[in-house]
């Protein structure tokens, strides 16, 4: 299956959600190649931004859980060539 190389920016608004957005994460570890969380201590907020790798089904899953959650904004981008 052809997989693909991108990111995923993922903004955090509702801090109490953070554990949800991890589970969600660690189910996905097979396809993230890297990662960086930067907390903003003043209101709580948070920005990651994933390196990924996978099919397309598998990141829009990944994109769409993330997606569902209240006060979680999700924004992808992925190359135009396939590997695989």
């Amino acid at each position: 299956m052809e997989t693909r190389l991108g990111f995923v920016g993922i903004v955090v608004e509702k801090r109490e959600e953070i554990a949800r957005v991890n589970r969600v994460l660690s189910e996905a570890g097979k396809l993230i190649r890297g990662r960086i969380g930067v907390p903003n201590q003043e209101d709580g907020t948070a920005v990651i931004g994933l390196i990924v790798e996978g099919t397309n089904d598998e990141l829009g899953a990944l994109t769409g859980k993330l997606g569902n959650i209240p006060g979680i904004t999700v924004r992808s981008a992925l190359a135009g060539k396939k590997h695989g």
